[in-house]
């Protein structure tokens, strides 16, 4: 009897022991709409992740984009979420006016990633060539509370608008804002992403388009995150010349709650898999690792700065 009730007792110890040696570890990564460019490199990530990360299930979301993702971040509902800065920014200072009712202060940044370029692209039969052009006329600026729309009302601002001087203002994502154009039923559209976004492209290859430069005195406006920029000629069908415009610089952000050992895992991925992301989607070639420790308005994860001390970034 004695050797079957220990017998017994250590099986049912090993079964109660056997999930935690095995135990599962889930990231969820939180992208944009499937169209942008933060979709497909959200893709490559869940599956160098999944590959390379032993007892890991991922899942990449589709979403709204930066501001959504930061909110679902806070909310213990996603793993590795993309943004850009300027929404991060106002995430961790909780400001309601960009979608924040308080401080998001579980967020922790994993690093920095490639530039979001901002593409204003017109239909060339609208006649909008310049941004005093958009005034009177109908616009996309993205969808609400996003961070491309964030953008849109900074640089309407810096060159003295507001969505009142628009004839019509559509708060869309971008593949529903080309459809739209693609149906006159709309004017111009602002995208803020990597170059070579597939929404503009598939515009650039379906009818005449004009690209809207941001001059340099604009962005200035503004000021950080906001830096000046190019959008180099051929980046879209019919885009015979470099535009000046502005930029601001992508993250990828995690949670507090998420374990050191895990973040350090998806930092060292990230960055030690940068052909993979390349393929991808171009904007992956903007990804340097000397930059990823740099900028961020939110504190690094500890699993991070630990990547970061091994490979000389941080001291």
């Amino acid at each position: 009897m004695k050797r079957t009730f220990f017998g017994v007792a250590a099986a049912l110890a090993l079964a109660a022991s056997a999930p935690c040696a095995h135990a599962q570890s889930f990231i969820n990564v939180l992208t944009g709409g499937t169209s942008g460019v933060y979709y497909p490199l959200g893709v490559a990530i869940g599956k160098i992740y999944g590959d390379k990360i032993p007892n890991v299930k991922t899942q990449v979301q589709a979403t709204k984009a930066s501001v959504e993702n930061l909110i679902l971040l806070q909310q213990g509902r996603g793993e590795l979420a993309f943004t850009l800065g300027d929404s991060l920014k106002a995430a961790w200072d909780g400001e309601e006016e960009a979608g924040f009712k308080s401080k998001l202060d579980k967020l922790r940044t994993i690093g920095a990633i490639y530039p979001n370029y901002i593409q204003i692209v017109a239909t060339a039969e609208s006649g909008i060539k310049t941004l005093a052009d958009l005034k009177g006329k109908s616009l996309s600026v993205g969808a609400p509370k996003s961070g491309t729309e964030l953008n849109s009302r900074a640089i309407l601002a810096a060159a003295g608008m507001s969505y009142k001087d628009l004839g019509k203002v559509e708060y869309l994502p971008f593949a529903e804002s080309v459809d739209l154009m693609k149906n006159r039923q709309l004017g111009a559209t602002l995208q803020s992403a990597g170059l070579g976004v597939a929404s503009l492209k598939d515009l650039s290859t379906s009818s005449p388009i004009t690209v809207v430069s941001v001059p340099k005195e604009t962005v200035d406006q503004i000021g950080p995150p906001f830096i000046s920029a190019t959008i180099p000629a051929n980046t879209y069908t019919g885009q015979d010349k470099d535009v000046p415009t502005a930029a601001v610089v992508n993250y990828l952000v995690t949670s507090s709650a998420v374990s050191d050992d895990l973040a350090y895992q998806m930092t060292k991925l990230v960055y030690e898999s940068l052909p993979e992301l390349q393929n991808a989607h171009a904007a992956g070639k903007e990804i340097k690792l000397e930059t990823a420790a740099t900028g961020s308005p939110v504190p690094l994860h500890p699993g991070a700065i630990r990547y970061y001390k091994e490979k000389g970034l941080i001291k």
